[in-house]
């Protein structure tokens, strides 16, 4: 994309993450932890046969074989995507599970409230869908962040082909709700589709302040921090808008950030090269607790941060 490209770096010693300091860290939220999917149907549907998924998910995945006892869950093992660990390169392993009963009243209301992308069908689809199937991954920890990205979207687009009756799709770990019209449109490609669907950009006021927080969630699974933003007298459309494209720069151009590193800011609206922000890794503010990249907006940074 390029909107960052001119990041500065930091001196070559950098100071311990605040990851490396989290112990109680959200299993939802923790790098390398499982992909997890809710798929909500208006009403009971059959698992498609063994035969049928296997075929439907090498269509977009490549190699795909069957595993396990498929009498709760189908499982299947990806073998054009191996993960790498330390005793060696395993297939990551694909789950659907059988379809059950939906309970939205599990999901509270700070989670509701930040469903930008559905707030106008959020509580119609909670009424109306009484049932899920599951899906996630097993081991996608070991893939680079990208390939990662790419195979959970096609995963996801094979679903959709799988599952025709599915109204929306609950994406569990950034707590974001879509409309599985829009993801079987298919106007995306690539990345994009992770940060447009399974990446949530969430915003917050103060209470008793005129301060705000924007921040992310989605990213960290990919070993990518999420990232944070503490500010005031700015129009929080802009820094939304800002962080999507700061998180869809760190996917695309495999660009890890350094404690120090600037980035590009914003000025009536637009990202600028002429005003760099500072970023630094912080613990958030918001739960779920973890680290992330907090950018310091310079004259708009709230919480009497100094660069």
């Amino acid at each position: 994309m390029g909107l960052f490209s001119n990041k500065k770096k930091s001196k070559p010693s950098e100071p311990q993450k605040p990851a490396e300091r989290i112990s109680g860290m959200d299993a939802l939220v923790r790098p390398g932890g499982v992909f997890m999917m809710q798929l909500l149907m208006k009403e009971r549907c059959q698992m498609p046969s063994v035969e049928r998924m296997t075929e439907a998910l090498a269509g977009h995945l490549g190699r795909v074989e069957a595993v396990g006892n498929a009498d709760v869950s189908a499982g299947f093992a990806a073998w054009d995507y191996q993960a790498q660990f330390q005793d060696g390169r395993v297939p990551v392993q694909l789950m659907i599970s059988r379809c059950d009963e939906f309970q939205a009243d599990k999901i509270d209301e700070m989670k509701r409230s930040q469903m930008w992308d559905c707030l106008d069908d959020r509580d119609r689809i909670f009424h109306e869908c009484k049932y899920q199937v599951l899906a996630h991954d097993m081991l996608g920890g070991g893939l680079p962040s990208g390939v990662r990205a790419n195979m959970l979207m096609d995963y996801l687009d094979a679903l959709m082909e799988l599952y025709p009756s599915c109204e929306a799709v609950y994406f569990l770990n950034s707590g974001k709700l879509i409309l599985a019209d829009e993801i079987r449109a298919r106007e995306l490609t690539g990345l994009k589709r992770f940060i447009r669907f399974a990446v949530n950009v969430r915003f917050f006021n103060v209470m008793g302040t005129e301060d705000s927080v924007v921040d992310t969630l989605g990213l960290s699974l990919l070993f990518i921090e999420d990232i944070q933003y503490h500010f005031h007298d700015m129009d929080p459309n802009w820094v939304v808008n800002h962080a999507y494209n700061m998180a869809s720069y760190l996917l695309e151009n495999d660009a890890p950030m350094k404690d120090g590193d600037t980035i590009d800011g914003i000025a009536a609206g637009q990202i600028v090269q002429d005003i760099q922000w500072k970023c630094h890794f912080e613990n958030a503010l918001i739960a779920p607790e973890r680290a992330v990249l907090d950018v310091c907006m310079g004259e708009f940074a709230a919480g009497g941060r100094a660069e």
